[in-house]
């Protein structure tokens, strides 16, 4: 028996174009289909930490909601790497990815997703946190992965599950999961009790 089955009556959505947040709800094996929504991640100037990812989260849900039919469940999700105090998002160029990882180099900083489990009817809204810590990179560390790699499309200029994340990462407290993009056994966890 299908321990989902309670959401088996919707069409589950997950409107994310991250091929690591399909890669995580596949190991779900729940049926879903992928949309794309097309915002601008931004948000105000005041927020900071969690409310970052999650601000984000819904507004990527608003922002589906007036296509959306009443038997769609839709999951919307944003992340963010929280370092002393700023946010870093994906970087704009190799420049930029390269001051990201060195001020990263040797700290541990904070992984935030936030994510917005909606229907037209209900909606939950969670983050979740996870600590990482890097080991000290060297400079030759840093090009090699961003040459080899090219992680633009990522938080914080580095994907957990590639070479970075093998020889860069120290430990993890919290979801590994979570870092890669998705929160899965939250998200699982929420799904459970929709």
């Amino acid at each position: 028996m299908n321990p989902l089955q309670n959401i088996e009556k919707y069409n589950l959505v997950l409107a994310s174009q991250s091929p690591r947040r399909q890669e995580l709800m596949r190991g779900l094996h729940v049926d879903f289909s992928i949309q794309s929504i097309d915002i601008e991640e931004s948000f105000p100037a005041g927020l900071v930490g969690v409310d970052i990812p999650m601000f984000l989260a819904e507004k990527k849900a608003n922002a589906y909601i007036p296509t959306m039919q009443p038997e769609t469940l839709l999951i919307t999700a944003d992340t963010i790497v929280w370092h002393e105090g700023k946010v870093l998002g994906k970087p704009i160029d190799k420049k930029d990815a390269t001051k990201m990882l060195r001020t990263l180099s040797g700290k541990m900083h904070q992984v935030i997703t936030g994510v917005c489990l909606c229907s037209l009817t209900k909606r939950k809204v969670f983050h979740v946190i996870s600590d990482v810590q890097f080991a000290h990179l060297t400079d030759n560390e840093i090009e090699y992965y961003l040459d080899k790699y090219k992680p633009y499309d990522k938080a914080g200029a580095y994907g957990v599950q590639e070479w970075i994340g093998f020889i860069g990462v120290e430990y993890i407290q919290g979801s590994y999961f979570n870092v890669m993009g998705l929160p899965i056994q939250r998200l699982y966890n929420e799904m459970k009790r929709w």
